[in-house]
């Protein structure tokens, strides 16, 4: 009993560990290649799982939808609706400097929160959404739905992956980093940057819209507090700048990483006495916090730090 416990613990900690690989992908595509600092993930996050659960849950009278279509159409109006949203976020923000980029979209973050907590003709407001399907509901029930989970998560994990590595070592990647180092030499040369980044940020937000959607059919509900930025933002960046910036292995790996330690210290938190248990979060986030900053002390660019790509000169 109490290895098939820690078999299926392994196994949540896989699939969650998976999602946050999509958000470490995400990111890296505008942090790590394009220097976007997008500090809304929770926002482009949300977008998603609601879509999906929208598109895929039954009828209901409570919130817009449901339409009870396939799983793939619900991921794909989750990466639809969540690129659309980066698009305009994008279209009024994109020209920013970095940091005010990040006080812009953390603002923005939070409006679409308030939206999904106040218009409950649309999202069921903080009774949120019950009943999200989970990959082939139909045929497998119980703990095996997991495994299958497990199974579509790391898929999309190495989809998205292979896509971001061709991106980076594409031209357009490398037009990319070169806005990333100096703005001013890449509009000399006559790149139209706003455009680069346009591009950057919308890709890196439909992504995030997938691995929102792929949260709400795991947790099989969905309301405000599954999209709690100190859940999904913090806990990305962190993910991000431990594993490497700039590169796609190290957004993985430290995907994995983090979020193994965070669900390890669950087990430390839940040994606290009564008074302290309602601080648990932010104990975890300290902890959370002191490693990040042991990991750069010994590794400044993260446990696996970003390369360039080989330079492949044509035969004449």
């Amino acid at each position: 009993m109490e290895i098939s416990g820690l078999l299926f613990y392994l196994v949540s900690v896989l699939i969650a560990g998976g999602i946050y690989a999509i958000l470490c992908l995400a990111l890296n595509i505008q942090w790590g290649m394009g220097g976007l600092f997008n500090a809304g993930i929770a926002g482009f996050f949300a977008v998603g799982a609601y879509a999906s659960a929208i598109v895929t849950t039954a009828p209901s009278e409570k919130h817009l939808g449901g339409f009870d279509l396939p799983i793939p159409f619900g991921l794909a109006a989750a990466a639809i609706i969540a690129g659309i949203t980066g698009w305009a976020v994008a279209k009024i923000c994109v020209r920013l400097k970095s940091d005010y980029l990040a006080m812009a979209s953390i603002g923005i973050a939070e409006i679409l929160r308030l939206v999904i907590v106040n218009e409950a003709w649309l999202t069921n407001g903080s009774l949120g959404i019950s009943g999200v399907p989970r990959p082939f509901a139909g045929s497998v029930q119980g703990r095996g739905s997991d495994f299958v989970l497990l199974g579509v998560v790391w898929v999309i994990v190495a989809v998205v992956y292979v896509i971001s590595t061709r991106l980076h070592d594409s031209p357009w990647g490398r037009t990319l980093r070169a806005i990333r180092d100096n703005e001013a030499a890449a509009r000399a040369a006559g790149k139209d940057v706003d455009w680069f980044r346009l591009q950057t940020f919308v890709i890196g937000a439909a992504i995030m819209g997938i691995a929102g959607g792929l949260s709400a059919h795991y947790f099989k509900f969905l309301s405000p507090s599954a999209t709690e930025p100190l859940l999904v933002t913090f806990l990305v960046w962190v993910m991000l700048m431990a594993g490497g910036s700039g590169n796609n292995r190290g957004a993985i790996a430290g995907a994995l990483g983090i979020w193994t330690i965070w669900s390890m210290t669950e087990i430390f938190t839940n040994r606290l006495p009564p008074e302290w248990i309602t601080r648990s979060s932010y104990i975890r986030m300290l902890l959370v916090g002191l490693l990040l900053q042991f990991v750069l002390q010994k590794f400044r660019s993260g446990l696996i730090p970003e390369r360039s790509p080989p330079i492949r000169f044509r035969d004449k």
